[in-house]
């Protein structure tokens, strides 16, 4: 999953990392398979990444959520997965963005940090 401007802006450019100024191999993701030390239902999981990155769409109203597909090329400098030649498969409609947000708030104490 994607917040950005949508794979035709995405094709136009190359991905750098802000801080470093370095260019990156691929497009930033958010992966929708939950992990194994997921035990929690799977829509809490696809809920979680879908609410993680949803202010990067205040910040540009241009953005919107997207799903892709592409070759791992990497990983980012948050440990977020890189992919190169993506290919759009779903752009994600505001209802399922609201729904996602909803059980987000409701079954996560979101904001509060890591716990060692």
């Amino acid at each position: 999953m994607r917040w950005s401007e949508g794979p035709g802006q995405d094709a136009e450019r190359t991905s750098i990392d802000a801080e470093s100024g370095l260019r990156l191999p691929g497009l930033s993701v958010n992966p929708p398979d939950a992990e194994g030390w997921w035990t929690r239902p799977l829509e809490d999981w696809l809920a979680r990444q879908l609410s993680q990155y949803r202010h990067l769409q205040d910040e540009n109203p241009d953005r919107f959520a997207w799903i892709l597909r592409g070759e791992f090329a990497g990983r980012g400098p948050d440990c977020e997965p890189l992919l190169s030649n993506p290919e759009a498969v779903a752009i994600l409609d505001e209802q399922l963005l609201q729904e996602a947000e909803d059980r987000h708030r409701g079954e996560f104490d979101a904001g509060r940090g890591p716990e060692g």
